[in-house]
């Protein structure tokens, strides 16, 4: 194998939150580590933003504002040689894809490892867990939707209160409850008998650290952060 390998530079467009980019950057590597071995691992550049103007601004609703934060760092990663745009979270996609269409460098979309992963497992229904923007706006439910032809169902206001409550104040800070735990699977289970949900997505990237598939084993769960490393690495080790 000559040297140096080559593979694409992946851009993290990171901080939101600071947990779900640690293991962003973990998964990328142990990723490309697993498909080449040896000391190999994913070729980055991060840029971290301070996920308390994230915080604000979402709470305002203040897609302008966000937009014009990410859009210097989307522009940096660009500068930097990034072949690759991808965002840690679910929720800044809102204001990502207005910011992506005026680059030529890609962006791979977090809905679309999930939306392929729902439809190769044969599900049209599933229940949608994430941050309150995730779960009210349309803007991935309706990505879902038309492209993979997934209709997304959402939990109560009040128990969507309760999941935006817990991420914001304890999964970004790395806090995991056993009772926080419990509640998202008892939200869950109510879902799947209530209202037929064939499974669950895992729509906000630090939700996997507090639920995943083995608190439900027979229950799909599917997992945005993961999905979207995997599909991270393969672009970046494909051919040109």
């Amino acid at each position: 194998m000559s040297r140096p390998l080559q593979q694409k530079t992946i851009g993290l467009l990171g901080g939101c939150s600071n947990v779900a980019t640690e293991h962003y950057y973990r998964m990328l590597n142990d990723g490309v580590n697993a498909r080449l071995g040896g000391w190999d691992i994913a070729e980055t550049l991060i840029a971290g933003m301070n996920f308390g103007n994230i915080e604000a601004m979402v709470r305002e609703d203040d897609w302008d504002g966000l937009a014009n934060y990410m859009r210097s760092k989307v522009e940096g990663l660009i500068a930097g040689g990034a072949d690759l745009i991808l965002c840690v979270s679910n929720t800044l996609h809102k204001p990502l894809e207005a910011i992506m269409a005026e680059r030529h460098v890609p962006m791979l979309h977090i809905a679309d490892p999930t939306g392929q992963a729902i439809r190769d497992a044969g599900l049209n229904r599933v229940a949608l867990f994430g941050t309150r923007p995730v779960m009210q706006l349309d803007y991935l439910k309706a990505r879902w939707r038309d492209r993979f032809g997934i209709e997304t169902i959402t939990p109560t206001d009040a128990e969507q209160e309760e999941i935006d409550r817990i991420i914001f104040d304890e999964l970004v800070k790395g806090d995991f409850r056993d009772a926080s735990r419990r509640r998202y699977i008892e939200i869950a289970e109510r879902m799947r008998a209530d209202e037929q949900a064939e499974g669950l997505i895992l729509g906000c990237t630090e939700i996997f650290l507090l639920i995943d598939q083995p608190d439900m084993p027979d229950f799909p769960m599917f997992n945005t952060a993961s999905l979207h490393c995997d599909a991270a690495v393969r672009f970046a080790l494909e051919a040109e």
